[in-house]
């Protein structure tokens, strides 16, 4: 009778450590999936930028320095895109920055303003940042559901033993940064 219910025990604790590593597998995954989705529209955010560059040379003679910053910051974007989330959300804070310098520039532009192209371009940028902005949420909170996964017992001897570890969110540093670019139609 002793050794069926020791063998309950044992059966009961390997359960449960399956569970714990399965649970472990899934938050993981779902991190995984998170930073997939923040890829996708920094990508797309990447591909909409030369575009937007083009719709806005000619009417922005006078701004140069900007657009070549728009675009160092893209190329460093698009080159950064196997980064960590930590590097990589400093690439792309200080190129939400100079788009948003590119925004607030354009103001300044009637005839640009009025462009078709121009505003279809605002308008998808501005979606992107949307969706960039969600897409964060969503890693974020994923990475926050691995990390206590990995550090909270039991959970945490199953983690060690695995080579489970503790993923970085994707954050702004600079305060400066954490504003979506202002995008104006009128």
């Amino acid at each position: 009778m002793g050794t069926w219910i020791t063998l309950a025990v044992l059966v009961g604790i390997v359960l449960y450590g399956i569970s714990l590593y399965n649970t472990l597998v899934k938050n993981r995954q779902m991190a995984g999936e998170g930073w997939s989705g923040i890829d996708v529209q920094l990508k797309r955010r990447a591909d909409l930028i030369p575009n937007l560059l083009e719709s806005v040379k000619g009417y922005m003679s006078h701004e140069r320095e900007l657009l070549e910053e728009v675009t160092r910051l893209r190329g460093q974007a698009v080159a950064g895109a196997s980064a960590s989330p930590e590097k990589r959300a400093g690439i792309e804070g200080a190129l939400s920055g100079a788009l948003g310098r590119l925004m607030a520039v354009a103001e300044n532009y009637p005839d640009l303003k009025a462009n078709e192209n121009f505003m279809e371009f605002q308008e998808a940028l501005e979606e992107t940042e949307n969706e960039i902005s969600m897409s964060r949420r969503y890693y974020n909170g994923a990475v926050r559901n691995l990390n206590v996964s990995v550090e909270s017992f039991p959970s945490v001897l199953i983690a060690k033993r695995f080579g489970f570890v503790k993923a970085e969110y994707f954050e702004i540093e600079d305060a400066a940064d954490r504003t979506v670019p202002k995008v104006s139609f009128q």
